[in-house]
């Protein structure tokens, strides 16, 4: 049933491969919508794919986990990372998790607040969110 849900938000959208070419769009998708470039630094990226008309997000790629070393954050990517876009926000999203302690937190949301663009939020599952500066984000970090 979920899978059915998913093909269906798949339907119509805009699909790219290739690893360079998926790296370039996912980062122009970021900046369209005011969010950080290097927000997913996730590598050996093979498909991005974009539903503009409801939203519906996803990258296909090796699994993959990074720290971002300016606020030492380790973050785990999926093979399959989804998620629903908006100008400043990404919400219901599945396939990343973050490492609080010694506990892997699914991440839900990510969205920058119009009137300080220059910090970004990350909520999980259990409801508790973070703010960082958006520097820690910035492509290379």
């Amino acid at each position: 049933m979920a899978s059915q849900l998913v093909e269906n938000h798949r339907a119509g959208a805009e699909v790219v491969k290739g690893g360079n070419v998926c790296k370039k769009r996912s980062a122009e998708l970021l900046e369209e919508l005011g969010l950080p470039k290097g927000l997913f630094p996730m590598s050996d990226i093979e498909e991005v794919g974009y539903n503009r008309e409801n939203g519906f997000v996803w990258m296909l790629q090796k699994k993959n986990e990074h720290t971002f070393k300016k606020i030492k954050q380790s973050v785990s990517y999926a093979t399959e990372v989804t998620a629903f876009i908006e100008k400043g926000k990404i919400k219901k999203v599945t396939g990343v998790k973050v490492k609080e302690l010694f506990l892997w937190l699914s991440l839900v949301e990510v969205y920058v607040n119009e009137s300080s663009a220059e910090k970004v939020t990350f909520k999980v599952g259990t409801g508790l969110s973070d703010t960082h500066d958006a520097s820690a984000f910035a492509l290379g970090e």
